[in-house]
C-alpha cells in the first residue's frame, strides 16, 4: 500500500481508506448500502488491515450512528493500528440544535461519536457539510478547543464550496485556529466537477482530497452499460435520487473507454476508475467501500500498479465536460490558458 500526507499536514494516510458506510443498514439510503454487522465488520478491518488499508472512514449520520458502533467494535483492541475519520454536521434530529457545526453542537457530536466509536480521541474530524447560519470563527475556535483537549488530531471539511473553503482557511491563519487538511470530496470519471475550482485550491493551500464515490455511486462498475436495463442487483433501483447526477450518454462513453483498457490490463473496471484517481493532482486517499469480502478484495486490486500515460489520457477524454463559467475561457481561450495553465501542469 501506498501512503501519502494528508495534505500540508504531517499525517501519513493510505492511499485507499475504507468507508463504513455500509455498517449498520439503517434507514432506505444506508440499508440500501449495506447491513454490515460486528462480525462481518471485523472480517472486512481484517482484510484492510492486512493490505495496509489503515484508515477508517464513518459518520454520525451514518445509519443513526451505528456505523460508528459498529467500526468502534470491529476495531476494538487494535485502535493503535487505524485512523479513525468520522464527520458531523448534518441533521441526526429535529430538534434545533440537531444539526449545524455550532460550538454546542460541535462539542456534543464529538462527546457522542467518541463513545459510540469507543476511543479517547478521534484523528480526522470533518464537517460534513458548511453550516451558513454559524460565524466560521465560532466553528473553529469549536475545533480548536476540541484539539487542545486531545479528544480531536486533524480537522477537515466535506463537500465545502471554494468560497466557504477559503474563508475559512483565511480565518484560521488570521486566529491561530486548525487549519483544515482535508476536504473530503465527491470525484469520479463520471463527475469531474471538483477539477474546476477545488483542485486548484486544494494545490495552493495544502489541502488534501479524500474521495467518496470513486465510481460515481455505483455506475462505474462495468455493469450498466448502452441499451441494456439496470441490473436486478443494482443498488441504483434505489439510491439514484440521493446521489449526484450523471448523464448516461457520458456514462456510456466512459465506460466503453474502461472496458477497452480492461481488455488490456487484465483489470476489473472499478480497478481501472479507482487508479485513475489516485494519479490525479491532491488526491491523498480515494475511500473504498465493500458490502463482502469479494467486493472489497477486487477494489483492493486498484492499487499496485499504474496506468500508461496513454491510457490516462484516453478515459481524460472520454469523460472530459466543457466547464461552466468562469472556467471554461481558461480550457478554450488561448489568452485565458497562458495565464493559468491546466492544474496537471502545476503539480
Amino acid at each position: 500500500m501506498e501512503y501519502r500526507r494528508l495534505g500540508r499536514s504531517g499525517l501519513m494516510v493510505p492511499a485507499l481508506s475504507f468507508g463504513a458506510g455500509t455498517f449498520g443498514g439503517r434507514g432506505p439510503l444506508f440499508g440500501a448500502w449495506g447491513s454490515t454487522d460486528v462480525r462481518e465488520a471485523r472480517r472486512l478491518v481484517d482484510i484492510c488491515l492486512e493490505a495496509g488499508v489503515t484508515m477508517f472512514d464513518t459518520a454520525d449520520v451514518y445509519s443513526d450512528g451505528a456505523s460508528e458502533e459498529i467500526l468502534g467494535q470491529a476495531i476494538r483492541g487494535r485502535r493503535d493500528q487505524v485512523i479513525v475519520s468520522t464527520k458531523t454536521g448534518l441533521p441526526t434530529g429535529e430538534g434545533p440544535g440537531d444539526a449545524g457545526t455550532s460550538r454546542s453542537r460541535l462539542i456534543r457530536a464529538v462527546e457522542d461519536a467518541l463513545r459510540r466509536l469507543g476511543t479517547g480521541h478521534i484523528d480526522l474530524l470533518q464537517l460534513h457539510a458548511f453550516d451558513a447560519a454559524t460565524p466560521v470563527e465560532e466553528v473553529l475556535a469549536a475545533l480548536d478547543d476540541l484539539v487542545r483537549a486531545g479528544k480531536v488530531r486533524y480537522v477537515g471539511v466535506s463537500n465545502f464550496s471554494g468560497w466557504q473553503l477559503m474563508k475559512s482557511l483565511a480565518v484560521a491563519e488570521r486566529y491561530g485556529r486548525p487549519r483544515y487538511v482535508a476536504h473530503q470530496v465527491y470525484y469520479s470519471l463520471v463527475g469531474r466537477d471538483y477539477e474546476w475550482e477545488l483542485m486548484p485550491l486544494g494545490l495552493d493551500q495544502g489541502v488534501g482530497a479524500i474521495v467518496w464515490s470513486p465510481l460515481g455511486w455505483g455506475r462505474l462498475t462495468g455493469r450498466i452499460r448502452r441499451g441494456r436495463p439496470l441490473p436486478e442487483g443494482s443498488r441504483l433501483h434505489q439510491t439514484a435520487d440521493y446521489g449526484p447526477p450523471v448523464d448516461d450518454e457520458l456514462l456510456y462513453t466512459v465506460v466503453d473507454v474502461l472496458e477497452e483498457i480492461a481488455e488490456e490490463t487484465g483489470r476489473a473496471v472499478p480497478q481501472i476508475a479507482i487508479n485513475w484517481l489516485l494519479r490525479r493532482p491532491t488526491v491523498s486517499s480515494v475511500i473504498i467501500g465493500a458490502r463482502n469480502e469479494e467486493q472489497l478484495r477486487q477494489n483492493l486490486g486498484a492499487v499496485g500498479w499504474t496506468l500508461t500515460p496513454d491510457q490516462m489520457a484516453r478515459l481524460e477524454a472520454a469523460s472530459a465536460v466543457t466547464a461552466p463559467y468562469p472556467y471554461f475561457p481558461y480550457r478554450r481561450q488561448e489568452g485565458f490558458a497562458r495565464l493559468n495553465p491546466p492544474v496537471e501542469n502545476a503539480a
